[in-house]
């Protein structure tokens, strides 16, 4: 019997709320998360904007013992983790410590704020607050591993630190682990916490918007005046449960994931390739055994960046033509790095339910040199589709690419 994946919990912290009714109120308001940041110190960025979680704190929710190992970024997974556990039915649930539950959760890199402990040992050859959980906060596997800890989960641990893809990623190696009989559960999505480090990881590759005294009209994925893309952070979380075991427990299904493909340019670090793009995007249906014809809406990367719009255009173009319609929700907020593929496709999921897809922000005048897609642009579309793709691409020339059916 062929095991399907399906999702029966979502949830997030994200900068324009942490709750789908929320997040919805302010696409379809226009509101974006970009704000002006107070960097002016930082003389050696460009960039000044930025989209922050707002008042994100759980220092009252979870005691000094659960927090010790945790940063920001495994704060939020663990929050967000926390709240598709609760849509899913199973906090609590002996299922979760059974060995067939695990975590496949990524980030770009763990919480910033314990390597200054590490450079000043380093540097002074002591240091006044290195301890012994700063590296369980630095690493890249901390989300996971915290995860794990705070919800007692005994099963398989898949840590995916691929920069933009980490998200998407550790979603279609859940979707995998269910498929395979590895596990029945798995708590499946990625994070990131916002630092002056990651914009000036942008800003070295002049990547980052300047637009700084205008956060309103920045990023502008896929429009020919866009100037480079915002940071942001956040965090998301997929419960991935195997179909047969979600429905003898009763649970909502609220769509299934049907398709996954993977693979890397392996040319160059930083510059997209448009024909390795493509290659993923047709993997995804190869494995979903579907036509491209049959998939209805796209979810791009869209970053903003001049490079990566272009080639990411190109590949999807090259698998469905001029008709797709396709946006991007890093116009609303900013580049969140390792939580984007599972926040995009939590948001994609819910609109897709809701039959209403919000348009790029910001995107007035598509950029003639990005393929002839059918960009959504200045207000909502109403679209009608059982399947969903989400696409997204890293650093390293790693490609990812989701789709999703409705349950």
């Amino acid at each position: 019997m062929t095991r399907r994946a399906v999702i029966t919990g979502m949830g997030g912290v994200t900068a324009l709320g942490n709750e789908w009714a929320d997040i919805r109120a302010n696409l379809h308001a226009g509101r974006t998360a970009i704000r002006r940041m107070d960097w002016d110190q930082y003389t050696g960025v460009n960039s000044r904007l930025a989209a922050p979680v707002p008042d994100f704190s759980v220092d009252q929710r979870y005691s000094r013992k659960q927090l010790r190992t945790m940063g920001r970024v495994s704060r939020m997974a663990v929050y967000a983790t926390e709240q598709a556990l609760g849509q899913a039915a199973l906090l609590g649930d002996p299922a979760l410590k059974t060995g067939r539950c695990g975590v496949a959760y990524g980030s770009s890199f763990g919480s910033i704020a314990p390597i200054l402990s590490f450079a000043e040992l380093m540097k002074d050859g002591a240091s006044k607050t290195l301890n012994a959980t700063s590296y369980i906060q630095v690493m890249g596997h901390t989300a996971a591993v915290n995860i794990a800890l705070f919800f007692g989960m005994t099963g398989r641990i898949i840590p995916t630190s691929t920069a933009c893809t980490s998200g998407s990623m550790a979603i279609g190696y859940a979707y995998e682990a269910i498929q395979s009989g590895k596990a029945d559960v798995m708590i499946a999505g990625g994070g990131d916490e916002l630092d002056i480090s990651d914009v000036a990881v942008f800003d070295t590759l002049f990547a980052t918007s300047t637009n700084n005294d205008n956060p309103g009209l920045t990023p502008r994925p896929y429009d020919i005046t866009r100037d480079g893309l915002v940071i942001g952070e956040g965090a998301s979380t997929l419960i991935v449960e195997e179909r047969e075991h979600a429905l003898a427990r009763g649970a909502q299904i609220h769509a299934e994931i049907v398709g996954f493909g993977t693979n890397c340019d392996g040319h160059h670090a930083t510059h997209p390739q448009a024909s390795t793009m493509e290659v993923a995007l047709r993997l995804a249906l190869d494995d979903a055994g579907l036509p491209a014809s049959e998939i209805g809406f796209v979810s791009g990367h869209g970053t903003a960046t001049e490079s990566g719009d272009i080639a990411e255009s190109q590949a999807t173009h090259a698998v469905f033509g001029d008709g797709m319609p396709i946006h991007s929700l890093k116009s609303y907020f900013g580049h969140t790095l390792g939580a984007c593929g599972a926040l995009e496709a939590w948001l994609g999921i819910e609109m897709m339910r809701e039959k209403s897809f919000v348009p790029t922000a910001n995107l007035t005048s598509v950029d003639p040199r990005c393929a002839p897609l059918d960009y959504v642009m200045k207000q909502a579309r109403r679209v009608e589709t059982e399947l969903l793709m989400s696409n997204n691409f890293a650093f390293g020339g790693i490609n990812t690419s989701l789709i999703f059916r409705l349950a």
